[in-house]
């Protein structure tokens, strides 16, 4: 009997066969741990799964992992759905995975905090980028869906509580793969062209895959980057989304959202009318106490009698002209008194009183006082000056005293 003999590649080809028409591995789902995630250029995922006892190899395509609504990392316990079939050109068998689900929660759930995580590290949600809400808003932009029961209340809201507010809706899908685009575009283009004063950004309640829309990452970057105001009312009351982490004031409902966007026209009526008691009263005690500082004016001397306050002013002024003639008198008789008692200071130190005491003061012809016989010579002409006039000599001799 005669041996079979087959290439590898028929081998490998021959088992890929035998697996691929195996109905318990050609669907599949398999609880693992991911290991090695990587994901290449082409858009292919490649990982492993492992549990305690064995790994499997998995490669989940391009066109599958675009359907992924969360990022998938090490560690991370899954369900992965798919078929088991070999490489042939490797010889080895591996997961094909069509499906990714987060194995004992949601994947839905693990997106939105991984999403979450993601823009709190970048401070998308921080307190200092909160835009302050306009109290009285002129024009307010809707972001909704056109046929949403929550348009219609929150019309009916806006309405009722400040309708002099101009409405622009801004119609968008709030659902589906192509509504997070068009949100973020509608955001934009209101931004662009200055349309609104404020904006509402939100819808009605459904489960989350409905509210999924509000969770994607191009609508939190535009409601961030927005420089409009902006409120956001996704769901009911329990509801939680992205976007309401991003926007400047989150609001339970749409019908909130409405309610926090505007005043209450009664409560402003109620407003003005405390204003306008308050004002009257103001008013009131103003005009009492004028007229009271009136009448004390009116009651004056001046007015009364005009012709006496220019009496009275004329009295004052003579009496200040008397004080000042007083004092200019007072003045000139202390400075005559001084220059008096000054000039016989001055008289009684004078060498010309000392002259008429029979004193003489000899000079040379020069000028200088003699004060020494050395001060002068034999012969030298002198001028001896008396009280009443001046006398010349000459000097024949000198003698000094033994004083």
């Amino acid at each position: 009997m005669s041996q079979q003999v087959l290439s590898i590649s028929q081998v490998n080809e021959y088992i890929r066969g035998k697996m691929d028409n195996d109905p318990l591995l050609s669907g599949v789902a398999v609880r693992g741990e991911i290991s090695n995630y990587k994901v290449y250029p082409s858009g292919h995922h490649y990982f492993t799964l492992k549990d305690d006892g064995a790994s499997l190899k998995c490669v989940m395509f391009r066109g599958s992992a675009i359907r992924l609504r969360f990022k998938p990392e090490n560690g991370m316990q899954v369900l992965a759905s798919g078929k088991i079939s070999v490489y042939p050109r490797d010889g080895a068998y591996q997961l094909y995975c069509t499906g990714l689900l987060v194995d004992g929660i949601g994947d839905l759930h693990v997106a939105f905090e991984q999403l979450k995580t993601k823009l709190a590290a970048q401070g998308i949600f921080d307190q200092q980028h909160k835009k302050t809400i306009p109290k009285y808003p002129k024009t307010i932009g809707i972001v909704t869906s056109s046929a949403g029961a929550a348009l219609h209340d929150m019309l009916r809201i806006l309405n009722k509580r400040y309708p002099i507010a101009r409405v622009k809706l801004l119609p968008v899908r709030v659902q589906g793969a192509e509504a997070p685009e068009e949100i973020a575009a509608a955001i934009d283009y209101a931004n662009a062209y200055h349309l609104a004063d404020l904006l509402i950004v939100g819808r009605g309640g459904g489960s989350i895959e409905d509210l999924w829309a509000f969770n994607d990452e191009r609508v939190a970057y535009a409601i961030f980057r927005s420089a409009i105001p902006i409120i956001s009312g996704v769901g009911h009351e329990p509801d939680v989304t992205i976007s309401d982490y991003v926007a400047d004031l989150r609001a339970a409902t749409p019908s909130n959202a409405a309610e926090m966007a505007v005043p209450d026209r009664e409560a402003l009526y109620q407003m003005l009318d405390s204003y306008s008691v308050s004002l009257s009263t103001s008013l009131t005690r103003l005009l009492k106490v004028s007229r009271q500082q009136l009448r004390m004016l009116a009651s004056r001397p001046a007015l009364q009698t005009p012709d006496f306050y220019i009496l009275k002013q004329t009295d004052n002024l003579n009496l200040l002209r008397n004080r000042l003639d007083s004092s200019q008198k007072n003045i000139l008789h202390q400075s005559r008194q001084r220059f008096l008692s000054q000039a016989a200071k001055l008289d009684a130190l004078s060498p010309l009183k000392v002259l008429t005491r029979g004193y003489a003061m000899v000079q040379t012809k020069k000028g200088s006082v003699v004060r020494s016989v050395n001060d002068v010579s034999i012969g030298e002409n002198l001028d001896i000056q008396l009280h009443d006039g001046t006398v010349n000599t000459i000097i024949t001799s000198v003698k000094e005293s033994s004083l």
